[in-house]
């Protein structure tokens, strides 16, 4: 089945509810008309630089509009989006940047003093401040205000069709084991994405979405940016998370679906000891980037009268292979769940040979969602993406439900007297 390009689905939502919201963000309520505008405005901008399709645009931004926009303005030139955790060390972030080989960055006007260094490395870039500068900013950084200070920028035709196939984002790992690796995702690996998750929790118009993790982070920007957008939901955006800041805004603005990871719900939980909040409005809270340890998921179900769904995913694959179910069939505690429609994942041997249920070996995965590769690491990519699936390097089991559980990962297990053990398990 093939999927769409993500400019796309903005245009069929725009085209379907163009006075319906698409975001609110410190008090700007925006349109999904609105948006559509902005995006055309910026990309249009972006072609009066020279960029087109195939350049590369880094997204050093804390959750914001300008965000959104930016993303959405670059796909819709063609260009490849590369989000990075303004947060990461300049020895990290410059890294990235080369090696992702960007024309443009977008970064908080905080940044500018990296401007000259900057350039040194990348002779020709392009620099884009957000925010409000107090002060002049250094020759040559545009700021983001500046682009709707223009009425209007020429027209344009983009010369090559966009295509689902291509490079959409590039989102770098952990680098736990080395340099951080590209992963390429198409549009096609996103927007099946963010379309199977969209079936998964009947995602509609009517929801409200709160987004408050990290837009640069994998999880956040399918399950809450683009499945919102594909489906025409309104997205609430919180620059940054608080505890009790969070639970308000889902009180009041009767937030349908939140996402979030579990040291969230456990400060969440904390915090509201004494308090007494009204989350009936919600539909289904979500948790992943790690284990949900079971005292906190039930401690926030039981106060908040909610249901959390545990999932798994990974920046290679889109990110999301598996969910809680909602159709009936159990949650059960320490599960993440059973795959996706069009996901196929199963638990192999050291040989690449599948393990009888129960057993631990490592999970793999197939299916629209996974990555094209890394990003100029074909050797990585051949060892990755082997014999046709991606080997995640998580070790996992499934039971005879189909149920998977993450036991922990590949490269922490230990051999003790000729048993694997697993420091997770130990831990918990």
């Amino acid at each position: 089945m093939p999927f769409q390009h993500l400019d796309q689905s903005l245009r069929e939502s725009v085209k379907r509810h163009p006075h319906a919201l698409a975001y609110s963000f410190m008090g700007r309520e925006v349109t999904y008309e609105q948006l559509d505008y902005d995006v055309s405005h910026v990309s249009a901008f972006f072609h009066s630089l020279g960029l087109t399709h195939g350049d590369g645009l880094a997204l050093i931004l804390p959750n914001s509009d300008a965000f959104v926009t930016i993303y959405h303005a670059a796909l819709r030139l063609g260009m490849y989006c590369v989000p990075i955790n303004p947060t990461y060390t300049i020895q990290e972030i410059f890294y990235l940047l080369q090696d992702s080989q960007v024309k443009v960055v977008v970064a908080p006007h905080q940044m500018a003093q990296l401007a000259g260094p900057l350039l040194g490395m990348m002779p020709g870039l392009h620099l884009i401040a957000v925010g409000q500068p107090e002060g002049e900013l250094a020759h040559g950084i545009i700021t983001y205000q500046s682009i709707f200070d223009e009425q209007s920028y020429p027209e344009f035709t983009i010369q090559q069709p966009l295509d689902p196939e291509d490079l959409a984002v590039i989102l770098y790992t952990s680098g736990t084991t080395g340099k951080p690796k590209g992963a390429m995702l198409t549009h096609s690996n996103l927007s099946s994405n963010a379309d199977l998750i969209g079936d998964h929790l009947e995602l509609t118009q009517e929801d409200h979405v709160l987004v408050v993790l990290p837009m640069f982070h994998v999880f956040c920007l399918t399950v809450c940016l683009n499945a919102s957008i594909y489906r025409g939901a309104q997205m609430m955006i919180l620059p940054r998370f608080s505890p009790i800041d969070t639970l308000t805004v889902m009180q009041k603005e009767k937030i349908t679906l939140f996402a979030g990871v579990p040291t969230m719900y456990n400060f969440m939980l904390q915090a509201a000891r004494d308090q007494t909040f009204d989350l009936t409005a919600i539909r289904y809270c979500l948790s992943g980037g790690a284990a949900m340890p079971e005292a906190v998921q039930r401690g926030f179900e039981q106060k908040f009268g909610v249901v959390i769904l545990e999932g798994y995913g990974l920046s290679e694959a889109s990110p999301v292979t598996c969910f809680a179910p909602v159709d009936g069939r159990p949650r059960k505690v320490g599960s993440i769940g059973l795959s996706l429609p069009m996901v196929e994942q199963k638990i192999v041997d050291l040989q690449d040979e599948e393990v009888p249920v129960g057993s631990v070996g490592e999970l793999v995965v197939r299916g629209p969602n996974v990555m094209k590769g890394y990003w100029h690491r074909e050797e990585e990519t051949n060892i990755a993406l082997r014999n046709g699936w991606l080997h995640t390097g998580d070790l996992a089991k499934v039971d005879e439900d189909g149920y998977f559980y993450i036991v922990d990962r590949k490269k922490d297990m230990i051999i003790v007297g000729g048993f694997n053990v697993y420091p997770r398990e130990v831990e918990e």
